[in-house]
């Protein structure tokens, strides 16, 4: 049984998610995260478009992709070990958590990645890099009551 699956988003909600931004791979061309290794937790996500990163600044990549998971489950999406290690990069929110039900948000579940540079140069991370990488897990629930909200929003809605 599998946990989730990667698909893309439409070319319409993508196209919106990219305004402002030149010189990016059409959402089909986006390779769907995979792992290189049979080992391997993560799933590797492919930046679509050239990003500078600012010094001491941040920058979000919208990448194309949605995943549909199994209930029960959520997708962590952090930095892949290079850049972290190489160049102390860090995901604005220490951890993304892309909840199961997200797929089905208005805005089609469109991960988008939110990277902080501490450095005190720009970096740069090319068209085509992989650049994060997402682990599916399990997660458990503690008893409480049944009077949930219907997701609507993407990216950041469910809260601050």
């Amino acid at each position: 049984m599998y946990a989730g699956r990667f698909t893309h988003v439409s070319e319409k909600q993508y196209a919106e998610d990219m305004k402002g931004r030149q010189d990016y791979l059409p959402v089909g061309e986006i390779p769907l995260p995979k792992r290189s290794t049979r080992g391997s937790a993560g799933y590797d996500f492919v930046t679509p478009v050239r990003t500078v990163i600012p010094a001491g600044g941040k920058a979000v990549i919208p990448t194309g992709i949605r995943c549909e998971m199994q209930e029960g489950w959520m997708l962590m999406i952090v930095p892949r070990s290079g850049l972290g290690m190489k160049h102390q990069v860090r995901l604005c929110n220490t951890v993304g958590i892309i909840d199961g039900d997200y797929a089905w948000a208005e805005n089609e579940g469109h991960i988008m990645v939110a990277l902080r540079n501490p450095l005190e140069r720009d970096l740069v991370i090319e068209k085509g890099d992989r650049f994060c990488q997402g682990i599916l897990l399990p997660f458990g629930l503690a008893e409480e009551a049944d009077d949930f909200a219907q997701r609507k929003g993407g990216f950041g809605s469910t809260g601050i």
